[in-house]
């Protein structure tokens, strides 16, 4: 917004700061704040940390069981680590080459990098991949509430627990009253002034999770009452070896948090930290999501869900079991109702950004403000209603738009090396990380169209 093109140094720093606030979906400064900013001593180590893994772990945690139960226990382990080596490095060449021209934000370095188509497509994959995103956490809240069948089998949602089948607890019914009673409140507000109380539900829900997950799984595995997980996939023909590459966007996006890695660089007094930082907060999340995984797999077997919240309807033979699994439940569609506006709030920027780049900042124009606020949740609820899994969604976003921000813009980046940093070893790197992205995750998109093509014929 308030982007234009010019030969002057004034065009130029215009340029530069529309593509901080544009592609940064993070809160704004108020105006009265900005005077406070030089006052700000900066972030703690572990407050940078705490943000970054809540901007890691999110609605990606639920597919990972899934993930395992298709690779096998000792390849998924193995992978979920991969990825975050590759995370880390990925998330490194960004910081060293921003570091190097004192830029602060993603897209303003895709600009300077590759110019305004640069910006625009780190603009359009982070559209992308937020609607994505969105689209699995309203799948998400419907899994839970209204239950579901993607499987053949119907598994109870809470509402139907409670009361029995009825029209009003059906999913369209329940998220349409979802969406007009909480999100389109909570997405109307034009500034989210404070991260820090949903970020520390987000971390405290997913560590409550796995404690509740291993605790049950450990229970039933001291009683004898568990099989012995698949330690490797099983392979009876090339459809199944093409099958297992499906997992490998959703552990892409388990990883996403590449957009958000500036801002938190930005707050730092001193910036060298960044690194520890990152691989502290990869370290923590990568722990999460390795318990998460086996545990779940462990406690659910092959029945484990493509939604693992989906299986707490189900007997977990412990005492209280119906109890237990709907405070799982609820409390993590709570965390998903509250975390829903913040994603939402940088998808609303970035549209804006790629649809009117010249215009003034849209919490200023209150009419584009309603209209693409009213635009994007429909979307977002009529996709949610006709995609039945969140498996599908993940394949959709993580093979295009999260592959694209995690690792091909940055090596892209890198190979470009517009401030003549990189080493022999981050080519290499960068030119295997490309391939491995590309081949991996065509594979993946092909498979899933397949598997939907097939999924269509036998209905």
């Amino acid at each position: 917004m308030g982007i234009e093109n010019g030969s002057t140094s004034d065009a130029q720093y215009t340029s530069h700061k529309a593509l901080q606030d544009e592609t940064t979906p993070l809160l704004p400064i108020k105006a009265e704040e900005e005077d406070m900013i030089h006052e700000f001593n900066g972030a703690s180590f572990s407050g940078a940390v705490f943000n970054l893994s809540t901007t890691i772990v999110g609605a990606g945690i639920m597919a990972l069981p899934a993930s395992i139960k298709m690779l096998g226990l000792i390849p998924g382990i193995l992978m979920i680590i991969l990825v975050a080596l590759l995370t880390e490095a990925s998330i490194d060449m960004l910081v060293r080459c921003s570091h190097q021209g004192k830029i602060t934000s993603y897209g303003w370095l895709m600009g300077e990098t590759f110019g305004d188509w640069g910006r625009i497509a780190l603009q359009t994959s982070v559209v992308i991949n937020n609607i994505g995103v969105l689209i699995v956490y309203m799948i998400i809240i419907g899994d839970v509430l209204s239950g579901t069948s993607t499987t053949g089998v119907h598994h109870s949602g809470i509402f139907e627990g409670w009361f029995g089948p009825h029209l009003w607890n059906s999913r369209p019914i329940v998220l349409l009253a979802t969406t007009l009673l909480v999100f389109a409140p909570l997405v109307s507000f034009k500034r989210l002034d404070s991260l820090s109380y949903t970020s520390a539900l987000s971390v405290a829900l997913a560590v409550v999770f796995v404690v509740m997950t291993a605790g049950v799984a450990i229970v039933r595995l001291i009683e004898g009452s568990v099989e012995m997980p698949k330690l490797f996939p099983e392979i009876d023909g090339i459809n199944s070896v093409w099958k297992l590459f499906t997992a490998v966007p959703v552990l892409v996006t388990a990883y996403i948090c590449h957009y958000n890695v500036h801002s938190i660089d930005n707050e730092l007094e001193d910036r060298t930290q960044i690194k520890p930082i990152v691989q502290t907060s990869l370290g923590l999340c990568s722990s999460v999501y390795i318990a998460t995984s086996f545990f779940a797999y462990l406690l659910f077997g092959e029945a484990t869900l493509a939604d693992v919240l989906a299986n707490f309807d189900s007997d977990l033979r412990i005492p209280f079991s119906s109890v237990f699994n709907d405070i799982v439940r609820v409390s993590y569609v709570v965390h998903v109702m509250l975390v829903f506006p913040i994603v939402f709030f940088a998808l609303r920027l970035n549209l804006d950004g790629l649809l009117f780049p010249t215009s003034r900042h849209i919490s200023r124009d209150n009419r584009r403000f309603t209209i693409i606020t009213i635009s994007l949740i429909s979307v977002i609820y009529l996709a949610a209603i006709f995609i039945p899994s969140i498996w599908d969604a993940f394949q959709f976003t993580g093979a295009t738009a999260a592959v694209l921000i995690g690792f091909i813009f940055p090596a892209m980046i890198i190979l470009r090396d517009p401030y003549d940093i990189a080493t022999k070893r981050d080519k290499v790197l960068s030119v295997t990380m490309i391939v491995l992205a590309v081949v991996s995750n065509a594979v993946a998109l092909y498979s899933d169209a397949l598997n939907i093509f097939y999924r269509k014929q036998e209905a």
